[in-house]
């Protein structure tokens, strides 16, 4: 399965090593770390019990973005409101929509550091939210558990029958080539003077929602992205 576990400003190298554990454990191994605190470290490899291969083969990067660059889905585990909504899902639900979208490329779920959780403008590279349901008198959740009760839900869902799929006309736009556009966007309605940088309010977040909502293609991408082009070509005549 194309499905990759990204695990976000870790602060405990056992957590790490746990969720390797819980991956290995349901027939996952592709393992991304964003700015880890400690790793490697040998607490991580002492949790992982069996799973280090899994921790030696992990992605370490310096952003989210980077981790994200080849993804077509991504859903990022949260529990926290938030000023504008996002597309929520729980595990299970999730987990079958993830392995539909494995088939056009890679997917992954995002969890955030152990006490913040995850950030507005990490969201912000998500194409929906992860909420797991727990008991509201008690619902903090261990990272390394959080990763489990997906990856559970993940081998559940890939094993059973997805179903018939279609060919599209072209496969989903990349994380990074949603980025260079979002940039592009951004650029070209301040130019424009659609956009004021000193009050930029939520508008690039609303506009990340609608583009997030609509799902482009690579071929629509760069439809956009020539609209955008030919505006810029404009304001320079």
């Amino acid at each position: 399965m194309s499905i990759r576990i990204v695990l976000v400003g870790t602060t405990h190298p056992g957590n790490i090593g746990a969720a390797a554990r819980a991956m290995k454990n349901m027939g996952l191994r592709d393992l991304a770390l964003v700015n880890p605190k400690h790793f490697p470290h040998d607490e991580a490899t002492a949790r992982a019990s069996g799973a280090a291969d899994v921790l030696d083969n992990a992605l370490v990067v310096d952003s989210l973005a980077d981790a994200l660059a080849d993804c077509v889905y991504v859903a990022g585990a949260s529990a926290r409101s938030r000023t504008i909504n996002w597309p929520s899902m729980g595990p299970r639900d999730c987990a079958e929509r993830m392995i539909l979208e494995s088939a056009n490329g890679m997917v992954a779920a995002v969890f955030g550091p152990e006490k913040t959780g995850l950030h507005n403008d990490d969201l912000d590279l998500c194409h929906t939210l992860l909420t797991i349901p727990t008991d509201p008198g008690f619902s903090s959740l261990n990272l390394a558990m959080a990763v489990q009760v997906l990856t559970y839900e993940l081998r559940v869902a890939g094993m059973l029958d997805a179903g018939p799929s279609f060919d599209a006309e072209a496969p989903p736009a990349t994380g990074e080539e949603m980025e260079h556009f979002y940039t592009h966007l951004e650029n070209v309605l301040t130019k424009i003077e659609f956009l004021d940088p000193a009050n930029p309010r939520h508008l690039m977040r609303r506009m990340r929602r609608l583009f997030i909502r609509a799902r482009p293609d690579k071929n629509e991408v760069n439809i956009l992205r020539g609209i955008l082009s030919a505006i810029d070509r404009m304001g320079k005549d």
